[in-house]
């Protein structure tokens, strides 16, 4: 590789912008009130992971409990999330996604996913095709960066 901090920036500039452009289609196709970041994470992990404690959830989003606890009472005002006494530790709380926060995330992956489709197939085959074969080391890039020891 003759340039690997180049193709880092370039690589993370697209798939930032990516990520940006994407939120902000969906967003504006379904008009729903915007969720700050860390609140669509912390509400798909409380979607994939039903009844997690606000410190595990902490730990897994590598973000302060205090932080983890505000946006449980945002997304809790908006109905999204309920938080309950944990049933092994009184003094814990555990989190449940509601059915209007189950909504919202399926409603998001499915207009993602119309998306990706419908601008797939204006791309030519061999656009396609690369896509296709980077998907491998993109999964295996977002593992290595997930488990960063200098995070």
């Amino acid at each position: 590789m003759d340039d690997p901090k180049g193709l880092a920036d370039d690589l993370s500039a697209c798939l930032s912008g990516l990520h940006r452009t994407i939120r902000r289609h969906v967003r504006s196709r379904l008009a729903l009130e915007p969720l700050a970041g860390a609140q669509g994470d912390l509400l798909r992990l409380v979607v994939e992971r039903p009844g997690i404690s606000v410190s595990a959830a902490a730990k897994e989003l590598r973000l302060a409990g205090n932080s983890v606890s505000t946006q449980v009472q945002q997304l809790a005002r908006l109905g999204y999330l309920t938080r309950e006494t944990s049933p092994t530790d009184r003094r814990g709380a555990v989190l449940r996604a509601t059915g209007a926060g189950e909504e919202r995330l399926a409603l998001w992956a499915d207009e993602r996913a119309e998306l990706f489709e419908r601008q797939l197939h204006r791309l030519s085959e061999q656009d396609v095709d690369a896509l296709a074969a980077a998907l491998p080391a993109l999964r295996a890039l977002t593992d290595l960066i997930g488990t960063d020891r200098e995070a």
